[in-house]
């Protein structure tokens, strides 16, 4: 019931990154505004605007017109020289990305104030043109917009008097409800001196609204102050250039924002908040006209002749300075200029008022379909899937861009996708590593830990064959446990039985032991194998000894309390075996086929003739040099034709008095070296260790005639 339940909450998953990133993207989080950000420049970078003509130039006060004409500010008198020239040159518009806010200091009064001039001198200094007129008055004669800067959290200012908003400013015409509440909204405007707003044309904001990171992306159209709208240079300038009074602005529904701003026949798609986005062309030496080769008169007509002029500064010491999309800075005044290029170009970037919709809709299909492929397939299709999900999504926001100047964010949709995939997966990874451990604990209750841990690092050892092997092994046997089975309840005798295996088996565990096979009430483990042990030998007899002590002490204290249970009998013996699967195509077992296993068995069940509880072949012992045995004899085990030597642990043990070590073994080597006083020995020692099973077999052979330490076994 456990694993249902975790197992529905699991297919739950998905929804939780898709949920967190629906959320974000609705509420346009400023990590996913950097994101998408980031995503359109790199598409800018990847392509940028082919340059086409357009009739736009800027007039640029670079560093050698400073250089050739006078620090800045100049007087208003080369400016006004400057308009004169650019209206004569038949320039369609003239817009200055300067705010005139203050007097010229350079005129005639402004000097004679300046330096406290009195007298006559004052007269004539007064007497002469005031260089602000001047402009004003060539700024009329032309089609010139002056600009103006906005400001939050100040009251509108116009060279010092109060202004609400510039004169001379397009009529604004709504077509559907007033953008107002979507526009930019500011407090108030520093502008240009009276005189000059109202000489000119036009006026209109320098105001940029750049992104955190203050990279110029869009280059607004219409903004807000004090809760009317007001155009922007480069509205103003086209306005001029157009020959017409008024700009219309049409919303894109209610609640929806801008949608659209029209100046005489030019449409021109915006954001809802009265912006263009702005599609950057690398740097173009012919875009830019310097002042000073104007002023010299050596600019040919036709550059200038019904285009739009935007007088402004590339000079690094005025610090109109701006971030691009392209990763460069440049005048702020070029934004500008780009912006009217695509204008009168055609060519817009168009970010719709459906494509957030379009990316909820991928974010949650994508995000659903790889989190729930991931939970279901395999690893590698899951990844796959994911990664071609991924490309799918950037691949369409990529020929949105480049084929039809769509602005779609595909970062959020394919971060989410990514984030379900590696959260799905990670989940996925855990539960199938839980699964694998509850298998593994399962499968361990059948098979060996440790063939189970080997085979799950292994798999191609699942199979059929098997391969030559050092190996060690130890056979154990219950005496008596079917005449047990016939006095008490065989339920009781079961439960016995089942705690006598368990321990038994945890031993052999406990030593890196593999569980061979279970046989009733007979055991049988393997050592080296399925995992080479170089110590197999020493594992071998220290698990047996192990076994012996416990099965001698289980079987005391079940016989204190009335019930028979039987001794255990234990063979070790070693050597090279075949070790591997054997079995067909719908079933096998792992097993150790050869000789040495034979002789093991065979050294369990001998123990009964020989009154002992254990047998260690000599190839065990030739790894343990300090093992505690004594010798048993060489035997010829039933069925083959080779004596093996045999030996016997010596084990701390109340129940068995045996004979001390050193006599038993001088003993042994008379009666091996065939010596005739060989059972007189044996009998002193039986006369005092009469329960001692080894001392009692070998008197027994030699009081029959037999010599020598050759024992030959006529029974299993």
């Amino acid at each position: 019931m456990a694993r249902k339940s975790a197992l529905r909450i699991t297919w739950l998953l998905p929804f939780l990154p898709v949920a967190v990133g629906v959320f974000l993207l609705f509420g346009d989080a400023l990590v996913l505004q950097s994101l998408r950000n980031s995503l359109f420049d790199q598409y800018q970078r990847w392509q940028p605007r082919t340059f086409a003509e357009a009739p736009v130039r800027i007039v640029d006060i670079d560093d050698e017109s400073l250089a050739r004409l006078g620090q800045w500010p100049w007087p208003r008198t080369r400016l006004a020289e400057l308009v004169d020239r650019l209206g004569a040159a038949g320039a369609a518009a003239v817009g200055f990305d300067v705010i005139f806010a203050e007097p010229d200091r350079t005129s005639p009064l402004a000097a004679a104030d300046l330096w406290q001039i009195k007298g006559g001198l004052r007269e004539a200094l007064v007497a002469l043109p005031d260089h602000d007129r001047v402009f004003a008055e060539s700024v009329a004669r032309g089609d010139v917009v002056v600009g103006f800067a906005v400001d939050r959290g100040k009251e509108a200012k116009s060279g010092g008097d109060a202004l609400e908003v510039p004169p001379n400013m397009g009529r604004f015409i709504f077509a559907g409800e007033p953008p107002g509440r979507w526009l930019h909204p500011f407090d108030g405007i520093v502008g240009s001196l009276p005189a000059l707003s109202a000489a000119a044309k036009g006026n209109g904001a320098l105001t940029f609204v750049p992104d955190g990171d203050g990279v110029v992306r869009r280059v607004p159209l219409v903004l807000q102050v004090a809760g009317q709208p007001v155009s922007t240079l480069v509205a103003e300038t086209l306005r001029v250039g157009q020959g017409v009074p008024n700009v219309i602005l049409k919303s894109a529904g209610p609640g929806a924002g801008l949608a659209e701003m029209r100046i005489a026949d030019v449409t021109i798609p915006t954001t809802p908040q009265g912006e263009i986005w702005v599609h950057y062309s690398p740097p173009v030496p012919g875009r830019y006209l310097p002042a000073w080769q104007v002023m010299a008169g050596k600019v040919p007509q036709e550059l200038v002749e019904g285009h739009l002029i935007l007088v402004g500064s590339s000079a690094q010491g005025l610090m109109d300075l701006r971030f691009n999309t392209l990763g460069r800075v440049m005048p702020g005044v070029e934004a500008h200029a780009q912006a009217l290029e695509q204008i009168l170009t055609g060519h817009y970037l168009q970010r719709p008022g459906w494509a957030r919709g379009l990316e909820a809709l991928l974010l949650v299909v994508a995000g659903l379909g790889v989190g729930f492929l991931t939970l279901r397939v395999r690893a590698l299709f899951a990844a796959g899937a994911a990664l071609a999900v991924v490309g799918a999504i950037l691949y369409g926001g990529w020929h949105a861009f480049s084929a039809e100047g769509l602005l779609i964010d595909t970062a959020t949709p394919v971060i989410v996708a990514l984030f379900t995939f590696v959260l799905c997966s990670v989940v996925r990874h855990f539960a199938s590593e839980r699964e694998q451990r509850w298998i593994k604990e399962a499968f361990a209750r059948y098979v060996s830990p440790n063939r189970v841990s080997h085979l799950v690092d292994h798999p191609e050892a699942m199979e059929l064959g098997g391969r030559r092997q050092e190996c060690s092994f130890i056979f154990t046997d219950l005496a008596s446990f079917t005449s047990l089975m016939e006095k008490i309840d065989p339920g009781e005798a079961v439960a016995l039985l089942n705690t006598y295996l368990d321990e038994m088996i945890a031993i052999a565990f406990k030593h890196d032991g593999t569980l061979d096979r279970i046989v009733g009430d007979a055991v049988a483990i393997m050592f080296s194998a399925p995992v080479p042990q170089a110590d197999h030998r020493s594992r071998a007899l220290a698990c047996a000894l192990e076994m012996d002590a416990f099965a001698s002490r289980y079987s005391r204290d079940l016989q204190a309390k009335g019930i028979a249970f039987g001794k255990t009998r234990i063979g070790v013996h070693g050597g090279e075996v075949i070790v591997g699967n054997f079995g067909g195509s719908n079933i096998f077992d792992y097993r150790a086929l050869g000789d040495p296993v034979n002789t093991a068995a065979r050294l369990e069940s001998v123990n009964k003739h020989l009154g002992t509880r254990m047998c260690v072949s000599e190839d065990t012992l030739r790894d343990c040099p300090d093992a505690v045995v004594r010798p048993v004899g060489r035997l010829v085990l039933k069925g083959k034709t080779q004596a093996l030597a045999v030996f016997e642990p010596v084990v701390d043990d109340p129940a068995i008095a045996r004979a001390p070590l050193a006599d038993y073994r001088a003993a042994y080597a008379v009666m091996a070296e065939g010596q005739s006083d060989a059972a007189a020995r044996f009998e002193a020692l039986a006369k005092d260790f009469p329960d001692d099973p080894l001392v009692g077999l070998h008197l027994g052979r030699l009081h029959s005639g037999a010599s020598g330490d050759l024992i030959v076994m006529s029974e299993k």
